[in-house]
């Protein structure tokens, strides 16, 4: 069946004309839409006499007027007046529509103790958690939760041109070959059926190539070829004793395997000293059911073959993906991983560094140490691949002092410097193994002065280069039993330095986002800095007030030694060559057609190809003989036109 969340898009705007066509009008007329005022305005004009008309409503009312009957609305200013009722603007003023995707529940090689033992999830994620929500009421099936993103993002006024696709659920490498493949091929199929879709259909609840119907289920024949990667994990299977469950409720994903069908606790409460009280693990829970049939017998090359064509169709769809991210842990990336990650089409690793002390790592089961976190950032790197790590502060074993010598670290040893960094500070759920530890008195979470030094000394340190992406995680208070519930921790650390009379400095707090410029005043400047491959440039655009208009990472590694340990595969196309491992251009995605494109945006005003051709005048000048880019495969095409070629992995550019 449709669920509240599924039906709220089935509005009908011509059931409501006669509410619409004013309440519009004095939306348009009104000198801000903020609080109070904007809800004076719906309570005057009622969605059926009774209740507020949602953002994603009026912007459908808008538009269905536009189309159908635009005399209504003469005199309104239609695209000043959907810019302002467009929700959550932030969502696209990176300059891309994040779409975010949890790939199923897996066994997962850690035995972290911090991490939450949520069967219903992969494993470190809780089922509370907004992203989580969406992934279970779409049975993990990974073109339902690209649809249903894309069409969310559309039903709120957003533009979904330029996709980044960023897929979570723990370690992406442990998970069987043909499962990644067939996983981002239904991505990849949802963007481009989305794309070609016309506006009626993208705010349907299922997409044309869905494999669910619209009660719900599972349609027998696997209309668009292949099987559903949500219902086709036989450990997560349907069995109807499980059906009684309170904690299965939401989850319809949760399927056939009999380990689970006796656990009255699949939140994974008992699991907190690393087993039931029948000695089975998350991992044997989870994956009790086996693979459901996803390795061996060369399925794998099949999926990835699928994979490829959906790839090369995206190339011009309508929702391209210009970046593929993906994470895992740092003692799973090898020679042969990095290949597969390239082949795969990912362009940004989000690597769970968590901490840079041995100690600390063997203190929280980690099951690495710091020189596999070393090496994996090095083959990343030489690969062209930007990476975000993941950093945790109140770990077992650490305090506030440690914490902020360790994060100094990141930045002050050349063999890591991240591109990106999320903050996870950790905090103590049910279902982690470090209850035990925090009911022996061996752990306790930092008090919200001693969280708030370190978060201020380490937003202080990060480098103009790095975008300091998160401080604290999306946890719902409710989950958590102790450690910090402040939601907007970062905005709480910038109060308190601009009180000492500090100001961030990395790249997030100084993007343009929404701002106006003028390309002809934006000024070239360059961060230059020693990595574990040799020499990185950071190529920005500023506005005379220093805001961030965009950027390029350009690589200018070692010849001699920045590829040893690579796969051959990318030695062979990297060799002697400057490497762009990022383009992006900041403010509000702008149509890839130019529709609608106010003047002053940041997007398609020349900066990217500015940015590119001053990267090739350098690595010229540095003695290379080429540059290469790791371009997703949404901007192929525009590498293309700048005279790049395409290589197998990369895309070049030689003099």
């Amino acid at each position: 069946m449709v669920t509240p969340m599924q039906s709220r898009y089935r509005f009908d705007p011509q059931r409501h004309r006669a509410e619409l066509v004013p309440l519009l009008a004095a939306l348009a007329e009104a000198p801000t839409l903020a609080g109070s005022r904007r809800d004076r305005l719906l309570a005057r004009w009622p969605k059926a006499g009774k209740g507020f008309f949602s953002k994603s409503e009026l912007l459908a009312g808008l538009r269905w007027l536009r189309r159908t009957e635009p005399a209504a609305l003469a005199g309104v200013d239609l695209a000043r007046l959907e810019r302002r009722l467009r929700g959550k603007p932030v969502r696209t003023l990176s300059g891309v529509a994040v779409v975010t995707v949890f790939t199923r529940p897996h066994p997962c090689p850690g035995r972290c103790v911090f991490c939450p033992n949520d069967v219903r999830m992969p494993k470190s994620y809780l089922a509370d958690e907004p992203g989580c929500q969406r992934a279970l009421t779409h049975r993990f099936d990974p073109y339902e939760q690209t649809w249903s993103r894309l069409r969310a993002l559309t039903a709120n006024g957003h533009t979904i041109d330029k996709v980044e696709l960023l897929v979570l659920g723990g370690t992406w490498s442990s998970y069987p070959a043909a499962y990644q493949a067939r996983f981002l091929a239904r991505c990849f199929a949802a963007m481009n059926d989305f794309g070609a879709a016309p506006a009626e259909m993208r705010l349907r609840v299922r997409g044309p190539g869905s494999e669910v119907g619209e009660d719900g289920e599972v349609r027998p024949d696997g209309s668009s070829g292949g099987n559903s990667d949500g219902n086709s994990n036989a450990s997560l299977a349907s069995n109807p004793s499980l059906a009684s469950n309170p904690s299965l409720a939401s989850n319809p994903s949760l399927a056939s395997n009999p380990s689970l069908a006796s656990n009255p606790g699949l939140d994974g409460r008992e699991l907190r000293r690393g087993a039931d009280a029948a000695g089975r693990s998350y991992n044997s829970l989870v994956g009790a059911g086996g693979d459901g049939g996803d390795a061996g017998n060369g399925a794998g090359d099949r999926e990835e073959a699928a994979l490829h064509r959906l790839q090369a169709a995206n190339e011009g769809a309508g929702a391209r993906c210009v970046g593929l991210v993906l994470e895992t842990r740092p003692d799973r990336v090898n020679a042969g991983e990095v290949l597969r990650l390239r082949r795969l089409g990912a362009t940004k690793v989000q690597l769970g560094v968590q901490s840079l002390s041995d100690a600390v790592l063997a203190a929280n089961r980690r099951g690495h140490g710091v020189a596999a976190t070393r090496r994996s950032f090095r083959l990343l790197r030489a690969a062209g691949f930007k990476i975000q790590a993941h950093w945790m502060p109140n770990l077992l074993g650490s305090d506030p002092g440690a914490d902020i010598a360790d994060f100094r670290r990141l930045f002050a040893d050349p063999d890591f410097r991240p591109d990106e960094l999320k903050v996870y500070p950790c905090s103590l759920v049910d279902n982690a193994e470090l209850m035990r530890f925090w009911e022996a008195g061996e752990w306790r979470p930092y008090d919200d002065g001693e969280l708030l030094e370190v978060v201020v000394a380490a937003l202080a340190a990060t480098p103009p280069w790095c975008r300091l992406s998160r401080v604290i995680r999306d946890i719902p208070g409710t989950d958590i039993v102790a450690g910090s519930r402040v939601t907007n921790l970062r905005q709480v650390a910038e109060a308190e330095m601009a009180r000492r009379g500090l100001a961030p400095r990395d790249v997030r707090a100084r993007e343009v986002r929404g701002d106006d410029l003028d390309p002809a005043r934006l000024r070239l400047e360059e961060e230059v800095y020693a990595t574990s491959v040799g020499e990185e440039r950071f190529v920005q655009l500023l506005t005379p007030e220093g805001r961030l208009a965009g950027f390029l990472r350009l690589s200018l590694p070692d010849p001699a030694a920045a590829l040893a340990g690579s796969a051959d595969e990318i030695r062979r196309e990297l060799a002697g060559r400057a490497v762009i491992r990022e383009v992006h251009v900041y403010g509000r995605v702008a149509a890839l057609d130019g529709a609608g494109r106010p003047g002053g945006r940041a997007q398609h005003r020349g900066l990217g190809r500015r940015l590119v051709d001053h990267a090739a005048g350098v690595a010229r000048g540095a003695g290379h003989a080429g540059l290469a880019v790791i371009s997703a495969v949404g901007t192929r095409r525009y590498y293309r036109r700048l005279g790049y070629t395409d290589g197998t992995l990369y895309q070049h550019l030689s003099w």
